[in-house]
């Protein structure tokens, strides 16, 4: 995953028309760490239809604020700029539930474009 370092930055990456999936972490989360191990297979998987980045929400805490990020991870997919959905719980997420968010996700983004 791209690590994003500046709100312009996140702002121009979200704006492309292919969707991104922002993942808000912290190196200090137990639960994303737990995900760490798994997450470059699912980014290969969806590479053809997602661009990823990862957001340090203590390097970011303004951009984290305006998104209402309070628990982490935190997954928002994004197309054309807007917030197309966000996978925000208090359990720990795992890589089956991390894909079939992103499924759906990716048929909302379709969805959006017809």
């Amino acid at each position: 995953m791209r690590p994003v370092t500046s709100e312009a930055e996140f702002n121009e990456i979200i704006r492309q028309d292919k969707p991104t999936l922002a993942v808000f972490k912290a190196d200090w989360c137990k639960d994303c760490h737990f995900i760490d191990p798994f997450m470059p297979e699912v980014e290969s998987q969806y590479a053809d239809s997602l661009t990823f980045v990862v957001v340090d929400r203590d390097q970011l805490p303004e951009l984290c604020e305006h998104y209402h990020i309070l628990g982490i991870p935190s997954f928002i997919m994004f197309r054309n700029g807007q917030e197309v959905t966000r996978f925000v719980s208090k359990l720990r997420k795992t890589r089956e539930e991390i894909e079939q968010y992103l499924d759906k996700s990716l048929q909302v983004a379709k969805s959006l474009q017809a």
